[in-house]
């Protein structure tokens, strides 16, 4: 059997593969572990999977209020930025430039929460 280093190509994250009945390949550095371990002895990385995301859900939080999607997707830097971004478009419509930027962040609002959501549940 290959030396379990060989295991990683490229940096790529192994999906959890399992060897025998008892041990699988850690999803980050792909060294054999026990099945049940919840982190890598070796690496740290939690093997348990993550909680879904809904992208529905996602898109509609967007929806009614820019930047919510992405905090719900854990993405809460892109949420506040998005949250600033819309602020700054209300007082840009003093000066009418607010009515196209406005629209277009919150279209992008919505698109993003919804692909990053459905990105998420994919890996």
């Amino acid at each position: 059997m290959e030396n379990d280093e060989s295991l990683i190509e490229n940096n790529h994250v192994m999906e959890l593969t399992s060897i025998n009945n008892e041990s699988v390949f850690c999803r980050s550095c792909g060294k054999s572990i026990k099945r049940d371990a919840e982190i890598c002895p070796y690496c740290g990385v939690r093997q348990t999977a993550t909680q879904k995301k809904n992208p529905g859900l996602a898109a509609i939080a967007s929806f009614f209020f820019s930047g919510l999607g992405q905090i719900y997707n854990g993405e809460i830097g892109k949420g506040f930025f998005l949250i600033g971004v819309q602020i700054i478009n209300v007082f840009l419509m003093v000066i009418f430039i607010g009515f196209i930027t406005f629209p277009l962040v919150w279209v992008y609002g919505v698109y993003d929460a919804y692909k990053t959501a459905e990105r998420l549940n994919s890996m």
